[in-house]
């Protein structure tokens, strides 16, 4: 995989969740890329149990990606994280005595692809208990795994279809020892879901409502 950002992507105004989505799509289309099938990205969360007295309950965030289907990713709050094959979700049932499931704390994030020369981007709705929280892409360009060395082409790929709301470079790419040139990878991409996930959790938008 490639370098990838993750952002959000506001309502248009006037506009219903899915509207704007299809408005997303016509941009895309209106490029020339062209549509490749769909995508999900879901998340689960944990407590862990039998805590020190006094401390707060540590989270863990299992996550599951379609690009990646034989594995997923388990991301503890703060790190560390792994990554497992798919059967991850199993065991987490044999260890409900130390990790307890959050109900109604699942969030989905699912879309449509589409390619565009060496671009991938992925246009989704975040829903949680069937209630969309708002809108994502995921922009990826494929030849490269060096975040500095294609930045600049991101961001100028990102502005023609999304305008003015452009993100900044991911913290994920700034936090690495190395920086801007530090390999990237799947879990740069997980991580960045995470972060959009936990800060939809505590919206609520006009126009959520999936149909």
């Amino acid at each position: 995989m490639g370098v990838t950002c993750v952002c959000q992507v506001p309502v248009a105004e006037g506009k219903s969740v899915q509207q704007t989505v299809d408005i997303l799509h016509k941009k895309l289309e209106q490029l020339g890329a062209v549509k490749q099938g769909s995508f999900c990205v879901d998340c689960e969360t944990y407590h862990a149990t039998g805590n020190v007295s006094g401390q707060p309950s540590k989270l863990l965030y299992v996550m599951h990606n379609s690009e990646t289907p034989l594995s997923c990713l388990g991301l503890f709050e703060g790190g560390p994280c792994l990554i497992a094959d798919a059967n991850f979700d199993v065991l987490m049932v044999k260890l409900k005595s130390h990790f307890q499931n959050a109900k109604g704390h699942k969030v989905e994030c699912r879309g449509a692809r589409y390619r565009y020369c060496d671009f991938l981007i992925k246009v989704g709705t975040v829903t949680m208990s069937s209630s969309a929280r708002g809108i994502s892409v995921e922009v990826e360009y494929c030849p490269c795994v060096v975040p500095g060395d294609c930045w600049n082409l991101m961001k100028e790929f990102m502005q023609s279809f999304l305008g003015s709301s452009v993100p900044e470079l991911p913290s994920v790419f700034a936090a690495k020892p190395e920086g801007l040139f530090a390999p990237a990878d799947s879990v740069d991409t997980m991580t960045q879901y995470l972060e959009l996930f936990n800060k939809l959790r505590k919206l609520q938008i006009p126009g959520s409502n999936v149909r």
